[in-house]
């Protein structure tokens, strides 16, 4: 069987525009407010921060009558917007690497603390291996009525374990199997690129920082504050690497993924390897 070499995702503000926030602003919310007012008084009166979004978005659905439905999801994860690059980027890198290391297999994921109902409808989702996502429990009417699955910080590095140990597909619904003591791994964490832009990313970086995997922090635009973020995860040390969020084919985020993805090839080919 072909190594495998893991290049994983973060997706708001990693690979398009908040979601969430633009889910908000399809549903008529003035979603600035909410960000900068409610929620900081949620976070403030013992809310974790998934959870809390979450929890108003299904507020905010039923004062419209209950607009949140798998429906309407599925129909904004069609319609979003993605970063530069994006659309192609996968079939591109993908091309690369079967060029340059034949005999390795490059799988994509994504991990995300987005709506999973909304990100399996987007342009690029049959491109990952698997999509681990916080997402809704919805009734018989299609109609979202609690949060299902929380995604975020923490929670997210059960998912590297996952996709390490292989357990993907069918085998994810035994959510138990990730504390399987396993005696090889599908993906080792030093065949792994860990590719995010915010806070709920850090456990993932610093996992990967100690398992000998590869971490980049991406921004966004002109965003003075999103480069802030990103440089103090080069200056914190959490990431080695950090570039614009743009995907084009000749841009630095490739360049760095393709050399990246070269010292992976590299080292498997090393004697001690």
């Amino acid at each position: 069987m072909n190594p495998k070499i893991a290049l994983i995702f973060d997706f708001d503000d990693t690979l398009a525009p908040d979601s969430t926030t633009g889910l908000m602003l399809e549903m008529g919310f003035d979603a600035p407010s909410f960000w900068e007012g409610d929620f900081v008084r949620m976070l403030a009166s013992g809310w974790d921060q998934v959870p809390g979004f979450l929890h108003r978005l299904i507020e905010l659905s039923e004062e419209k009558g209950g607009l949140l439905t798998r429906d309407y999801l599925a129909d904004w994860g069609r319609r979003l917007p993605l970063f530069e690059g994006v659309a192609g980027f996968f079939d591109q890198l993908r091309q690369f690497a079967q060029e340059q290391a034949p005999g390795v297999d490059l799988e994509f994921y994504l991990i995300s603390s987005g709506i999973d109902s909304v990100l399996r409808h987007t342009a690029i989702a049959q491109e990952f291996t698997e999509i681990f996502a916080s997402d809704f429990h919805f009734n018989e009417a299609g109609r979202a009525v609690a949060a299902k699955r929380v995604v975020s910080f923490t929670d997210k590095t059960r998912y590297l374990f996952m996709i390490s140990k292989g357990i993907i597909g069918e085998e994810t619904k035994k959510y138990y199997r990730v504390n399987d003591r396993f005696d090889s791994f599908r993906i080792p964490f030093t065949q792994m690129i860990f590719v995010g832009d915010g806070g709920t990313d850090i456990p993932c970086f610093s996992l990967l920082k100690r398992k000998g995997g590869q971490r980049v922090a991406v921004y966004h635009g002109e965003h003075r504050a999103s480069w802030k973020k990103a440089r103090g995860f080069v200056k914190d040390e959490r990431v080695e690497i950090m570039e614009q969020a743009d995907y084009s084919p000749h841009s630095p985020l490739m360049n760095s993924l393709k050399n990246l993805l070269l010292e992976i090839v590299e080292q498997l080919d090393a004697p001690d390897a």
